[in-house]
């Protein structure tokens, strides 16, 4: 994929960022103002789906009227049409790829929820470990903007395998984040994080520049994942998180 100069930038900044040890979130909110820039998008909003009550909570969000995020608390996520059908599809996607655009706005949750602040444009993207979505975000642009494009999804899946390493890493490893039962709980958080990025196909060199170690040091990594999985070839770790 093509990255220009000053996405390149903006990305270096995003994965030295997610390199840090930093609170759930503060990897949501931090990651969110570099997104507005990387996407020339005007609003980020970022939740947690909770399995427990059925509901997305520990709203963090960036140029939102915060009276009108707690009426999405409130009463408009239990009306909302999209995004239970984006984090369904488990990747980044636009919000007209599961909703025309006219459709949506003929809605209750685009009148009287997203165009109260203006958000016309919109795209997600999801964090999964262990089969549970332990973040996300959401990326909107104003009305008269231009919608995003796969140039956007192609930058917001090369972000994602660091932004769900730190969100396990701020959980406290994979242990606390996966299934019971899945083999990811084998897993420290580096080697998590690798295998996360292995599974998207990424090399050993593209790894190691993101992490900003040794070639060798990933392939050592790589070694312990294989052992620990179970596995003997990259295709195998890309199995297993497809599953888990």
């Amino acid at each position: 994929m093509y990255v220009s100069a000053s996405e390149s930038r903006v990305l270096a900044r995003i994965f030295g960022l997610l390199s840090e040890d930093l609170s759930e979130h503060d990897v949501r909110e931090a990651v969110g103002h570099h997104l507005l820039e990387l996407l020339e998008a005007d609003h980020y909003a970022s939740f947690v789906w909770q399995d427990a009550t059925g509901r997305f909570e520990k709203a963090v969000y960036l140029n939102m009227d915060p009276a009108n995020i707690a009426a999405y608390d409130r009463y408009y996520q239990q009306h909302d049409p999209i995004t239970l059908k984006l984090q369904a599809r488990r990747e980044a996607t636009l919000v007209t790829q599961v909703m025309p655009q006219r459709d949506l706005m003929r809605t209750e949750f685009f009148n009287d929820f997203l165009a109260r602040d203006g958000l016309h444009w919109g795209v997600n993207a999801y964090s999964f470990a262990g089969g549970r979505n332990i973040g996300d975000v959401r990326i909107w642009r104003g009305r008269g903007r231009d919608n995003f494009d796969g140039h956007t999804l192609e930058l917001l899946r090369l972000i994602e395998p660091a932004f769900t390493g730190a969100l396990v890493r701020a959980a406290g490893g994979a242990a606390a984040v996966a299934a019971d039962g899945s083999p990811i709980l084998k897993l420290s958080v580096r080697e998590f994080e690798i295998a996360r990025m292995i599974s998207d196909d990424l090399s050993d060199k593209e790894i190691a520049r993101r992490l900003q170690v040794e070639v060798s040091t990933v392939r050592t990594h790589i070694e312990r994942i294989f052992a620990k999985l179970g596995v003997r070839r990259r295709s195998g770790i890309a199995s297993l998180f497809a599953r888990h």
